[in-house]
């Protein structure tokens, strides 16, 4: 079946399947622009504080009360992910993919409409609850949005289409430096609408949607509609013969019938699951604990500190770098495969790591060496998207079968939003204590991530969800249950297990349960 739909995928590539993965991916720019777009008006923001503070109580705030407040305007965002990341389980399995999606965005407008009156309403404190609740909304788009991109594409397609949940984000990001800019919308009066901005992709959105499909996965798995599964599926792949995509769900339904239903404790304590739960959150913590995000977040102030006149612009060249890297790894990642792109990224990070850090340390003796620092950053940010930046948040619906995913889901989104709040709340402590070596502590994590990597990451490039399932049920010392439907109708001893569909695993006889006398 891999081979076949591997020599086809010109086939599967419709405008339609192209129209609902670019309106579900509206939801990663989303992600990326409210990410990005605190940076610039932070300044802005500080004296609205200030005059909030003078019309209130007739003195302004104290230079350590004005940062916590900042500080907390920043960090508020990343609980707000915590908490949309670990409602997406429940609230896909309750509403579905689609409609879990256009709900979200009621979150969206309602985030941007707080932050847009905070002026009107002379009050920081609106400011700070849009924050929480945008962030909300941003933690559910990373998890709506890579699991029904996945669920929606076919095989040969699949890695390709999950990296466009990071092209998005990184589109967002870029977008937000360049509407933050001082002479367009990042000025004393305009700022609010910087932070407003976000209701119109929202809307747009919203628009959309209603002519996109629900996911056949969910349609066939879970709510049992063949036809209607069917029926997407035909205008997804644009030919009538859909039965190779259903054949594959009815597998993994048969198999998901089979089993008790997942939960995020059970992720944990079953061996089938432990492994690639384990995986999905060490690739997470890859992503955030790189350091990308405190070279974004200071990036102005790394510049600076190389002599750049105009650190901003340099900033903006840094996201340009950001986006085109993605595109290359859009193109890279069903060649190369996701484990092999992986292992590129965290390598190529460790050594520009290594790079800013003595760059950064001898500039002020050696003022050639800011080039070097700038290559650095460039080479860090280009590094990132080769592998880390796009391949966590989609091979973790790869990892995992219908049952377990929205589970697994949650957890690998909490986990990484937990890592963000964390960098954010400890990067500048750290950067204060260690100076220009604090990259040193950020080449180590990428070495140790890069080990994990080589010995425990499967490649998942061409293969299906039951395919990547059973090997890590081999793995698991328990060979994975055969789905034919043959075998279901005969019925199987409970105690037997059919031998792995998969033709090139290899389960120990041992293994096997012995059958009954």
């Amino acid at each position: 079946m891999e081979r076949m739909e591997d020599d086809k995928p010109k086939k599967k590539l419709t405008v339609y399947l192209l129209y609902c993965v670019s309106t579900a991916v509206i939801g990663s720019l989303q992600f990326g622009y409210n990410t990005g777009v605190i940076n610039a008006p932070e300044q802005k923001l500080r004296r609205f504080f200030q005059n909030v503070s003078m019309e209130r109580y007739g003195e302004p705030f104290s230079p350590g009360t004005n940062t916590m407040v900042w500080s907390f305007a920043v960090a508020i965002f990343s609980v707000g992910g915590m908490i949309g990341s670990f409602s997406v389980g429940a609230m896909v399995t309750k509403f579905g993919r689609r409609k879990s999606m256009l709900l979200a965005n009621i979150l969206a407008i309602i985030g941007g409409s707080l932050m847009g009156l905070s002026v009107v309403t002379q009050s920081f404190e609106v400011v700070i609850i849009g924050r929480l609740i945008i962030g909300v909304f941003c933690g559910l788009c990373t998890g709506l949005t890579p699991m029904y991109v996945g669920e929606i594409s076919p095989t040969a397609l699949r890695g390709a289409f999950g990296t466009l949940h990071q092209l998005g984000v990184v589109i967002g990001i870029l977008v937000a430096q360049i509407f933050g800019l001082e002479f367009l919308l990042g000025s004393d009066t305009l700022w609010p609408l910087l932070l407003a901005l976000t209701i119109l992709p929202a809307i747009l959105q919203t628009i959309m949607l209603p002519f996109c499909p629900e996911s056949p996965r969910y349609l066939l798995i879970v709510l049992n509609q063949e036809e209607e599964a069917r029926k997407a599926l035909v205008r997804l792949r644009g030919c009538e013969d859909v039965s190779e995509d259903i054949q594959e769900m009815k597998e993994e339904g048969m198999k998901m019938a089979m089993e008790k239903k997942v939960t995020i404790a059970e992720l944990f304590r079953s061996p089938n699951y432990r492994q690639p739960i384990i995986i999905a959150i060490v690739l997470q913590l890859s992503q955030q604990l790189s350091g990308i995000n405190a070279v974004f977040y200071y990036s102005t102030g790394i510049f600076d500190t190389a002599g750049v006149t105009q650190p901003i612009y340099a900033t903006i060249g840094a996201g340009v770098v950001n986006t085109v890297f993605t595109v290359v790894s859009l193109f890279l990642v069903e060649r190369a495969g996701r484990r092999t792109l992986h292992l590129i990224g965290l390598a190529g990070m460790a050594i520009c790591a290594l790079l800013m850090t003595i760059s950064l340390s001898l500039v002020k003796t050696t003022p050639a060496l800011s080039y070097m620092a700038i290559v650095a950053v460039f080479g860090f940010v280009a590094s990132f998207e080769m592998g880390p930046g796009p391949i966590p948040w989609f091979i973790v619906a790869e990892l995992f079968s219908q049952g377990p995913r929205p589970a697994a889901m949650a957890i690998s989104g909490f986990s990484n939003w937990t890592a963000n709040f964390l960098v954010g709340l400890g990067f500048p402590k750290l950067e204060e204590l260690c100076g220009p070596y604090v990259f040193i502590i950020f080449m180590i994590l990428l070495i140790f991530f890069f080990i994990f990597t080589f010995l425990r990451v499967p490649e998942t490039k061409g293969r299906t969800f039951d395919d990547i399932a059973q090997g890590f049920a081999s793995s698991a010392g328990k060979p994975a249950t055969s789905l034919d439907p043959e075998a279901m109708m005969v019925g199987l001893p409970e105690n037997k297990e059919p031998p792995p569909m998969s033709p090139t695993e290899k389960v120990p006889m041992v293994d096997l349960p012995p059958e009954k006398p």
